[in-house]
């Protein structure tokens, strides 16, 4: 699928995958799934969703390293500031260094380009939060939190999912 494709899918993705409602019960939720599912196929990822306020779930998995929170803290940042996916944000600034340009001003130890931070919306509110997933491929680590979305909102997760990377 070429990067177009990918973004726009991304952009339906971001439109279709939103809440009624959202609080620390059903970030709960959707953090246990995404942890339960880690567990059950042995991936080594963090877990951390949160509101643009506060912190509402955080799993570690087995395998995870130190450097797994400080990934997933910048995508956070990374939703915070332009309210979409980490992983559209890659694609559509296609820098390899990881790095935002120069003039956007954004400091690598807050902010990174890498997928896995998946915007929290709130229908008639916007986005409220984020979910982020750090410790796969990048498409991996953002594939599992749309997965986990469309399960929770009961959405058909293969008309949204992105097919496996070409290599």
């Amino acid at each position: 699928m070429a990067v177009a494709e990918d973004i726009a899918l991304i952009k339906r993705q971001e439109d279709v995958l939103v809440f009624p409602a959202f609080d620390e019960a059903v970030a709960f939720k959707i953090g246990s799934a995404i942890r339960d599912r880690a567990l059950a196929e042995n991936l080594p990822v963090i877990v951390d969703i949160r509101t643009f306020d506060r912190p509402l779930f955080y799993a570690a998995m087995p395998g995870s390293n130190a450097s797994n929170p400080d990934w997933a803290r910048r995508k956070i940042n990374v939703v915070k500031r332009f309210l979409k996916s980490t992983y559209r944000m890659v694609l559509e600034q296609q820098r390899p260094d990881r790095t935002f340009k120069i003039g956007e001003a954004l400091d690598i130890a807050d902010y990174v380009l890498a997928g896995g931070g998946f915007p929290v919306a709130v229908k008639g509110a916007g986005v409220i939060g984020v979910i982020a997933v750090s410790g796969l491929p990048e498409r991996q680590d953002h594939g599992v939190v749309v997965e986990a979305l469309c399960n929770h909102l009961g959405i058909n997760g293969r008309e949204l999912a992105l097919p496996p990377e070409e290599k």
